[in-house]
């Protein structure tokens, strides 16, 4: 009987073939950059950490039920405000209700991110660099989709509608002050809300097209005050934030959106202001 030889397994198997043997696993280190935001703490995957967007449902009904709340607040601050800055012109009053509701509700949004998720606000909502031809496609896409909207409306006999500014502008000044809300401040604003937050939880559900096109449409409804409620110009507005979440959807930044924003609402604002001269 020939012994078995003690270098070899009963099952034939060499040692070098067997199961590994139980080392401890030495665990996955995060990048500095990961670890360094959480303070130590345990954080999800990177995939998961990555994932856009990170935010639900219930992260925009809370966005949207604080608008009027934000509203109301507004309206108080921006009332002690003007009677202790001598605030009396009505554009002025208007233009100090519309800061402080976006420094409020933007707020929000800000606490939400921090807070809940630990992540930042602008890089979050899209916010990010563009390349040079990028930029300058953004730039120009502007008063391209304002001389097209133009002519679409003339087809569709859109009738002239006077925006809330433009019965406040009366000097210089007012021009002055109304044209940083209407060129930088709104489409900053606006982009974010609809383009950063809404459109990806859209998009995430319901898929590019979708998104874009429903956000576009929350969008031109949400001006539909302003134009009386008029469906031709909620067309015509709901095409251009269509455009607007286009550039972001291609890009993945927020900012192309609202550079082909910025200059959309400049072109319509110099052209008012040619026309208010050649009328004067």
């Amino acid at each position: 009987m020939i012994p078995s030889d003690p270098e070899v397994p009963p099952n034939g198997r060499s040692e070098a073939h067997a199961a590994p043997s139980s080392q401890p696993e030495v665990p996955i280190q995060l990048p500095a950059d990961e670890t360094a935001s959480t303070g130590g703490s345990s954080i999800p995957p990177l995939a998961a950490r990555n994932a856009e967007p990170f935010w639900g449902y219930s992260d925009l009904v809370f966005f949207l039920a604080l608008c009027f709340p934000c509203l109301l607040i507004a309206l108080a601050v921006m009332g002690k405000l003007a009677a202790i800055l001598s605030l009396t012109k009505p554009f002025q009053q208007v233009l100090l209700l519309q800061l402080t509701w976006y420094v409020l509700i933007f707020a929000s949004l800000y606490a939400l991110f921090r807070l809940r998720y630990n992540r930042p606000f602008w890089r979050s909502l899209g916010w990010k660099a563009l390349p040079f031809g990028a930029t300058i496609i953004s730039f120009l896409g502007g008063p391209v989709l304002a001389a097209s909207l133009g002519y679409l409306g003339f087809v569709l006999r859109t009738p002239e509608i006077p925006l809330p500014f433009q019965q406040l502008i009366s000097d210089r000044t007012t021009v002055v002050l109304t044209g940083l809300f209407v060129v930088v401040l709104g489409p900053i604003c606006e982009e974010l809300a609809f383009r950063g937050f809404m459109m990806p939880l859209f998009m995430r559900t319901f898929g590019a097209l979708f998104g874009i096109v429903f956000t576009g449409f929350l969008f031109g409804f949400a001006h539909g005050y302003e134009y009386r409620w008029s469906w031709r110009h909620i067309v015509l507005i709901s095409a251009a934030g269509s455009i607007f979440g286009w550039a972001r959807h291609k890009t993945g930044s927020t900012t192309a959106a609202a550079f082909m924003h910025a200059t959309f609402n400049l072109t319509q604002f110099a052209a008012f202001l040619a026309q208010a001269r050649t009328t004067v």
